[in-house]
């Protein structure tokens, strides 16, 4: 019971109007850091083809993504080039991007763009944060419909789940699950909604700002929900304990 109304306490505080003027802040502050990642085609109309959201960290030209945002071809007849889109609306600025590290098993993907630095997010540390946590994630859903205009969403951390649950039957198993329950991890389930689009968003801590994990709309469901007909809808995050080990496993330094 005392658990019940101390979580009823601290979701109430979070309405205040100290604390909502404090998140008002700290959304400001990350937007310059979230950007679009997608194609240019300086050939075709429209050029540029938004395929998800990433953020920006380290020295500002380092950018973290989900690796199934990442185009699995590009058209080099076309001049096709993977590209960092920066800034809002028809503003937006493109910066072609190489890619530096990927990990198909945490689909994370690491790019670095050159140019001037971005504003950069911080990391929080690899340790989970416990359900109940408050958080955000601002990126671009339904990017290719309503355009390169950031959206915030907020909402807590519902559970920590593994990435595979048990197959009833041999038929429910895919070749995926197979590779994960080889290796399996925890994500975050979040009692929010995202939305095509919004793959490869920093879910952040709504007070400190702090990258607490990688919002991921298609590659945790695959496998998760894979006994169940219809996706559930729920949305899942990778823990930034994850990226941690990506980026010591590359040797990138920040």
């Amino acid at each position: 019971m005392f658990r019940h109304i101390a979580l009823l306490l601290m979701t109430v505080s979070l309405f205040t109007p100290n604390a909502q003027a404090e998140f008002v802040d700290v959304v400001a502050k990350i937007k310059p850091s979230v950007v679009g990642i997608g194609i240019h085609t300086p050939t075709s109309r429209p050029q540029n083809i938004l395929r998800g959201t990433g953020f920006v960290i380290g020295d500002g030209r380092y950018i973290v993504t989900n690796d199934h945002v990442l185009p699995s071809l590009l058209n080099e007849s076309l001049l096709q080039k993977m590209a960092v889109f920066i800034g809002t609306g028809r503003n937006a600025k493109v910066r072609e991007a190489e890619i530096v590290a990927t990990s198909s098993l945490y689909d994370l993907a690491i790019l670095k763009i050159s140019g001037p630095a971005l504003p950069a997010m911080q990391l929080a540390s690899s340790d989970f944060y416990a359900d109940g946590s408050s958080i955000a994630f601002t990126g671009f859903p339904i990017g290719g419909v309503l355009g390169l205009y950031p959206v915030t969403h907020r909402g807590i951390i519902a559970s920590i789940t593994p990435t595979v649950i048990p197959a009833v039957s041999a038929q429910q198993i895919n070749l995926k699950m197979l590779k994960r329950m080889k290796n399996p991890y925890l994500v975050y389930q979040l009692d929010a909604t995202a939305y095509p689009g919004n793959s490869g968003s920093a879910m952040y801590d709504m007070k400190t700002g702090k990258v607490v994990g990688i919002i991921n709309k298609v590659f945790v469901q695959a496998t998760k929900e894979a006994v169940i007909s219809n996706p559930s809808g729920i949305t899942y995050a990778i823990p930034v304990k994850y990226l941690h080990q990506v980026l010591r496993e590359n040797n990138i330094k920040l």
